[in-house]
């Protein structure tokens, strides 16, 4: 009789393991990927742990991309906006946010020193003003779709 239940017994424990799954919160998608590598460039996490960066890397909505003397990388963000990070650059992004069904959304980032230029993508075209760069003396509002920022170190 027991012997029975048993394939009953199993798959409830499968519709209920499946149940479980689609209710559990989506992982975090990424902001973006590092589409090229040249030199020493890394990935800093929210942990503070650096790895180096390598093309297909995920990028993370707050992660920071440090490259190194005669090192350069590429990154391309969900929306389709490319940033190229030149040598001795340091850039964070703080604040990534795409819905590719409205392309409503948010970017924010931080170029800290160096040199980046950046080709906005579907945010950028859709809503403009909410494309933002800060560097250590200002915070710029970007309208176009195809610009370079240099971020000189503090002395």
């Amino acid at each position: 009789m027991k012997t029975r239940y048993l394939p009953l017994l199993c798959a409830l424990t499968v519709l209920c393991g499946a149940a479980f799954a689609q209710s559990a919160a989506p992982a975090e998608q990424p902001a973006g990927t590092v589409k090229s590598v040249r030199g020493d460039v890394q990935l800093l996490g929210s942990g503070g742990v650096a790895r180096p960066a390598t093309p297909g890397d995920a990028l993370s909505p707050i992660d920071r991309v440090v490259t190194g003397p005669d090192s350069a990388a590429s990154v391309v963000l969900r929306d389709g906006t490319t940033m190229v990070l030149g040598p001795s650059s340091r850039l964070d992004v703080k604040e990534f946010h795409f819905d590719a069904t409205t392309h409503d959304g948010g970017l924010l980032v931080s170029l800290l020193r160096g040199s980046m230029r950046m080709i906005t993508g579907l945010i950028g075209k859709a809503h403009p003003d909410a494309i933002r760069i800060e560097t250590q003396t200002a915070t710029i509002g970007i309208r176009g779709t195809d610009f370079i920022v240099q971020a000189d170190p503090q002395p």
